[in-house]
């Protein structure tokens, strides 16, 4: 089965499979250095449930499907609306949180981007006749 998910992954576009292990992957872990601050472990919740929700698919799947994007949609949506606040607010912030918050909110709406077409592509592929 792990064979099958790598395998899986591997015959993905080179760059999504850049995008996912250089950028995807490590922008959503690093809420789990910034606990201590405003809503830390808020984002840090959304931020890996919307990724570990996607084991089970991939298990029942044995790879990747594009099920994949409906736990980004459900975690990262009211992720993107916190950080959206975070930032409105932004003076009363670390700098350093403030970039973290950034990045994170521009990788994970370009992410939200494809989701929505491959939640969109997945629910309609499993519409009968």
């Amino acid at each position: 089965m792990v064979q099958d998910i790598w395998l899986s992954f591997r015959r993905l576009p080179l760059w999504v499979q850049i995008w996912v292990a250089v950028i995807l992957v490590p922008v959503n872990l690093m809420p789990l250095f910034f606990l201590d601050q405003p809503q830390g472990v808020l984002i840090a919740a959304l931020a890996i449930t919307g990724m570990a929700l996607n084991l089970p698919i991939m298990i029942a799947a044995r790879g990747m499907s594009e099920a994949m994007a409906l736990p980004h949609i459900l975690c990262w949506v009211p992720l993107v609306i916190v950080v959206v606040g975070l930032l409105s607010a932004a003076e009363t912030l670390n700098p350093t949180y403030i970039r973290f918050l950034w990045l994170l909110l521009i990788v994970d709406v370009i992410s939200l981007v494809f989701d929505v077409r491959d939640a969109a592509h997945w629910m309609r592929s499993r519409k009968p006749g």
